[in-house]
């Protein structure tokens, strides 16, 4: 898949990076390949990002990235792959960020691989409670902020100061303006073989 360079959908220079690095270690085979509505997971949530109103999609890739890049190639994204996956989530939104600045982004919304029901009306949610308001905005979801979430590029160095397994909630439930979204369905991720059962069904 070659990258393409030109900004695109939207022109206020927002784009997400869909954080999918990890290494299902609790699950034993990968989370970014399990079953969900006839495709891999990975594949409809970067779909699902793709049809956002933003200017580019990245996906961010570490372990088993050669075995997970074909579930992508049908989809116009810039593939990041993160050689440094094993040291943490923390890594992986290093990594979107540099690609954000190297695009000269506004914002980062940061999207995570696991969420299946992820859908375009709550990123569309997100993205417009940041262009009203300036501020950071998270997704609510059993009682406390989390991701998707969206990070002005004033936050860009913060992130890139995160390190090992703090992933970029810890920026969200600190004493800065935070705008929040509702989302009970964030609750629901992949992370036990149980989770994959449940999808397949789904």
């Amino acid at each position: 898949m070659k990258e393409v360079v030109q900004m695109g959908a939207h022109d206020d220079g927002v784009v997400i990076a869909v954080l999918a690095a990890g290494g299902s270690r609790r699950l034993g085979t990968p989370k970014q390949l399990a079953r969900h509505r006839g495709r891999a997971l990975l594949e409809g949530v970067a779909s699902t990002a793709c049809a956002a109103p933003v200017a580019r999609v990245g996906v961010v890739l570490g372990a088993r990235a050669p075995e997970i890049v074909p579930c992508l190639s049908a989809l116009d994204v810039d593939v990041l792959v993160n050689g440094q996956w094993e040291m943490g989530i923390a890594s992986s939104i290093r990594c979107a960020t540099f690609w954000a600045m190297s695009r000269a982004a506004s914002a980062l919304l940061l999207v995570t691989g696991d969420q299946p029901h992820l859908d375009a009306a709550h990123l569309e949610a997100l993205l417009a409670t940041y262009r009203a308001s300036g501020h950071p905005v998270a997704s609510v979801y059993s009682g406390v902020r989390g991701v998707p979430a969206l990070f002005p590029r004033a936050y860009f160095p913060r992130l890139l100061e995160l390190r090992g397994d703090t992933g970029a909630a810890a920026l969200l439930r600190g004493g800065d303006a935070v705008a929040e979204v509702p989302w009970p369905a964030g609750a629901i991720d992949v992370d036990e073989p149980a989770d994959v059962e449940r999808l397949a069904g789904a």
